[in-house]
């Protein structure tokens, strides 16, 4: 008598003991479509794929497991190439499928498409998403491929100037190592493509970069409600002239510190850290999918302030995965690797880490992140502002030291450092060194807090090079609020 075939041991388990993510799917049953989903898992990180199973996980069967076991493998085979086990198992007496996918090397299509597993679900991938993949998958970055028609010649001198000077404070580049030649310099950065410049050398130290990649820019608007438009900026030129100012232009410009006093302790509290800001903006401006012609966004609200650049994230990431721990994805390698050599950022994943750690610390709610397939926009609330505080001295105080920078308001009161300010400038144009002499003052951050801010925030003062606050021919003269407001003081003096 022939010998009965034993059946695959059966396990006591009425739901199987995984659940659908990144790694594991369930079809109920078997259909050419499901290829699709072996395609995605190919190009993502690998998976199983369970035949005859719920999405809850309840196994139900399949009739003809053991034709299908057989066709399957070749199904797969001829359509993608790809070899993939194939193995019926029993789960409380349903025979089921499990189709073992590894991840390929190279970019896998099913008839010409091409599809990615991101979190538990699978991707189309189409236009500029498709072009990312197999970019990536042949090993090169989109920043990388060379511009035609741009020399070094053509690039900016402040910007180089802004990466050296932060590149040397962070201690990632030494000063022998940025004192050479800008050509030497961009190799040493690898943004040198086979002696032509890369998209990322553009897009890092050209002043126009939207003249090759339009959309290069960052925009600032604040509202009064979600759809009223007050007022806005727009930050043009290259990354590192965008990362330098907007920073500034957004906490002299758009951000008010209420006041408050501890003993006789002036303090001024933003109602967003600034290290918070910075490092969600910097990762703006270095993942921003230049392809999709956007530009990195803030929108300053009465209690938020959002920030938003094109481009979704890597095509296996889910919000799920910011928040975990995980590996740095840049989608412009060469960017990021550039800010992290001026040490804007950190090359190891902690960014958001990194920012719910500081908005915690400073009492902010933990950021939030809403994603599309589009863009990504993380929403930062404001800190619960107190009402100004004034405990009273009792000892006796000079006028200078606990007198406010300007009356509430922002009135110009004699004897306070936002009058002396006005008065030493009076109708000149001075820069930070001459109204330092001119004060008699010699510490340079405390002169920039306590005078030149408030009174460019007030409108007092102005630069005399607006679109370079940072240059070293900067000057700083009156406005016409500022001459007006002087001119009344004095003639009541």
């Amino acid at each position: 008598m022939r010998e009965r075939e034993p059946l695959p041991k059966r396990h006591a388990m009425k739901r199987i003991p995984a659940s659908e993510n990144q790694n594991v799917e369930f079809k109920e049953s078997w259909n050419d479509d499901v290829l699709k989903w072996v395609c995605a898992f190919a190009n993502a990180q690998g998976g199983d794929l369970w035949i005859g199973v719920r999405d809850d996980g309840i196994p139900i069967g399949v009739r003809n497991a053991r034709k299908l076991q057989e066709d399957i493998p070749n199904k797969i085979v001829s359509a993608m190439g790809l070899i993939c086990p194939v193995s019926t198992v029993v789960y409380d007496g349903k025979q089921i499928l499990k189709i073992e996918v590894r991840p390929s090397a190279a970019p896998v299509s099913y008839h010409g498409e091409f599809h990615v597993r991101s979190g538990a679900t699978k991707q189309r991938l189409e236009g500029n998403a498709l072009t990312q993949f197999l970019l990536g998958k042949s090993g090169l970055k989109w920043d990388g491929i060379p511009v035609d028609g741009v020399s070094v010649e053509d690039l900016d001198y402040e910007s180089f100037e802004i990466f050296k000077s932060h590149a040397v404070a962070s201690g990632r580049m030494s000063r022998n190592d940025i004192d050479i030649k800008r050509c030497e310099l961009l190799d040493k950065l690898g943004l040198v493509t086979n002696g032509r410049l890369s998209r990322a050398a553009v897009l890092l130290f050209h002043r126009t970069p939207e003249k090759f990649f339009p959309g290069c820019l960052t925009k600032i608007g604040k509202f009064l409600t979600t759809s009223e438009l007050s007022f806005q900026d727009e930050i043009n030129g290259s990354l590192m002239i965008q990362a330098e100012r907007a920073i500034d232009l957004l906490y002299l410009k758009y951000l008010v510190a209420p006041v408050s006093y501890n003993d006789i302790t002036r303090i001024e509290r933003y109602p967003y850290p600034k290290d918070a800001v910075r490092e969600l903006l910097f990762n703006a401006l270095m993942h921003q999918d230049f392809l999709l012609g956007g530009s990195v966004q803030i929108s300053v609200h009465p209690d938020c302030l959002y920030i938003s650049n094109a481009g979704g994230l890597p095509p296996t990431w889910t919000v799920e995965t910011l928040f975990g721990k995980h590996r740095s994805q840049a989608r412009n390698g060469l960017v990021a690797a550039t800010f992290y050599r001026a040490g804007f950022v950190e090359q190891w994943g902690r960014g958001i880490e990194k920012v719910r750690a500081i908005c915690r610390e400073s009492g902010n709610p933990d950021p939030v992140f809403f994603v599309t397939g589009s863009d990504v926009m993380v929403k930062m609330a404001s800190t619960p502002v107190a009402a100004p505080v004034t405990v009273p001295v009792t000892a006796p105080v000079t006028a200078p030291v606990t007198a406010p920078v300007a009356a509430p308001g922002g009135e110009l009161v004699p004897e306070t450092p936002l009058w002396r300010l006005v008065s030493s400038i009076g109708k000149e144009e001075l820069t930070a060194a001459e109204i330092r002499d001119t004060l008699a003052l010699s510490h340079r951050n405390y002169v920039r807090d306590a005078y030149l801010t408030p009174a460019l925030r007030l409108g007092y003062i102005e630069y005399t090079i607006p679109d370079k606050p940072h240059s070293r021919f900067q000057k700083y003269r009156l406005t016409a609020k500022g001459r007006a407001a002087l001119d009344a003081k004095r003639r009541i003096r």
